[in-house]
């Protein structure tokens, strides 16, 4: 079982009844209250049962709500963040130092910390959702058939959309910023790397929505009950309506075999860029040093490079990428290709098969479109690809031939993100199939449902 699920957090999700007036509440600074730890005795099914409740309660509330409301709330969770903002650092500081004192890799530690330009744009992606236009209700297709019944297929919300993360502190408040927007109720369980930073966050998240009469159940969280909780919430079928697992592979892989509540595959990042031979090596330079350096720990950072044999720029791709640190695991050929300062490491199969999430590459050489397309089929985790290259029927090939979530002509894979795509965030990047594939924004928090109007038909 993977580490997210197996420890305990201190918070008590606190059993804050729903605001039940219809008039948005004073919107003054949010205060983050003292909580009781939670009692060795409790049992914790009953009260991850009773959380799912409350949450379906919420739920019910939140998909009445207009999209003016909502956008307040949105507004308000922003405001207390930047107000809270002493105490969201101070709690963050504890759980980087722990992590630290852990041995938890400096990948994993970034993706852990939060700043004051991280909550900045938190803050801005609240902002940028409130200015979203709302997805409930969006008629996806309508018409009156011969007989005259009149049909529409609208956006729904899902109802209570619970969330399985480890060491995003970030990804609370995107989660529950996208859930609230999209008309849903929120169960968070963010794992004990965070323990002290989402505490906080799911305080102040409360609050915000209490202060704008919206009800505080709309974002809970099992932390507090463990792997216990999240195992009992992975069974929760009935109470929970999706469940949505974000992280690294152990963590989905644990969800998804293990939960009764139906699932979202977030898929690891296994990430490919091709450059064939007609790639120019400014353009080659620039977007391999974003994709791999900008944010290594992070699951749209390229992970393994594959160059055309006929290619001329492996060598100040190379010499780029060293300079900035990145460790480099190569087949022979490319070993034999690279200037001699550059310093590289025989590549396994291990390595093809790695989302290093850290400043390492796996490198290969291949001689044609077709074998490096291969190389993606037989390792990609099928979540982004993307082709470097000069040459239309290249790019052409490479889109209709590579099934990952995203394939991308001539930029970084980076852009494999809610927010850059104009999603306003994301709760994850999908790699299955059904409902959603890629980043899942907005309008991959709802379902539809069918509205039949008619004038006292009946079936022949």
């Amino acid at each position: 079982m993977t580490e997210a699920l197996i420890h305990t957090t201190a918070e008590n999700s606190g059993d804050t009844a729903a605001a039940s007036t219809m008039q948005p509440a004073d919107s003054s600074a949010v205060k983050v209250p003292a909580e009781a730890p939670v009692s060795g005795s409790v049992d914790v099914e009953a009260a991850v049962h009773a959380i799912a409740d409350r949450s379906r309660l919420a739920a019910r509330r939140m998909a009445a709500a207009n999209r003016a409301w909502k956008d307040r709330a949105l507004l308000a969770v922003g405001a207390a963040l930047q107000e809270n903002s002493g105490a969201i650092l101070a709690a963050n500081s504890k759980d980087v130092a722990a992590g630290k004192a852990n041995g938890t890799s400096a990948a994993m530690l970034d993706r852990l910390t939060l700043t004051d330009a991280r909550i900045a744009g938190l803050v801005a992606a609240l902002e940028n959702l409130a200015n979203l236009p709302d997805p409930v209700g969006n008629v996806v297709r309508g018409q009156t058939l011969p007989n005259g019944l009149r049909l529409r297929q609208v956006n729904v919300p899902m109802g209570v959309v619970a969330a399985i993360y480890e060491a995003r502190p970030n990804v609370t408040v995107d989660i529950a910023g996208l859930a609230l927007k999209s008309g849903n109720a929120v169960i968070l369980r963010g794992g004990s790397a965070a323990q002290a930073t989402n505490e906080v966050l799911v305080r102040v998240l409360r609050e915000a929505l209490e202060s704008v009469g919206l009800p505080a159940d709309a974002v809970q969280t099992v932390d507090q009950y463990g792997r216990d909780g999240a195992n009992i919430l992975m069974r929760a079928r009935g109470r929970v309506d999706v469940l949505i697992p974000r992280g690294g592979r152990d963590l989905i892989q644990t969800v998804v075999t293990n939960s009764a509540v139906p699932v979202i595959e977030t898929g690891e990042g296994n990430v490919h860029i091709f450059i064939d031979e007609s790639a120019s090596e400014d353009m080659a330079v620039e977007i391999l040093l974003n994709a791999k350096t900008q944010r290594p720990s992070v699951c749209n950072t390229v992970e393994t490079l594959l160059v055309h044999s006929g290619s001329t720029v492996l060598p100040a791709v190379a010499t780029a990428l060293s300079k900035a640190g990145v460790r480099l695991h190569a087949d022979e050929r490319i070993r034999a290709a690279l200037p001699a300062a550059i310093e590289s490491e025989p590549a396994t199969d291990e390595d093809w098969a790695t989302e290093y999430m850290d400043l390492d590459l796996a490198v290969a050489m291949v001689d044609s479109l077709d074998e490096a397309v291969q190389h993606i089929r037989t390792w990609t985790t099928g979540h982004t690809e993307a082709i470097l290259t000069n040459n239309l029927a290249n790019a052409e090939r490479f889109i209709a031939e590579v099934d990952s979530a995203a394939v991308i002509v001539n930029a970084s894979t980076r852009f494999t993100d809610g927010g850059e795509l104009g999603l306003g965030a994301e709760v994850g990047i999908s790699t299955q199939k059904l409902h959603a594939r890629g980043p899942m924004g907005l309008t991959e928090l709802t379902t539809t449902k069918w509205i039949v109007q008619g004038e006292g038909q009946v079936r022949g």
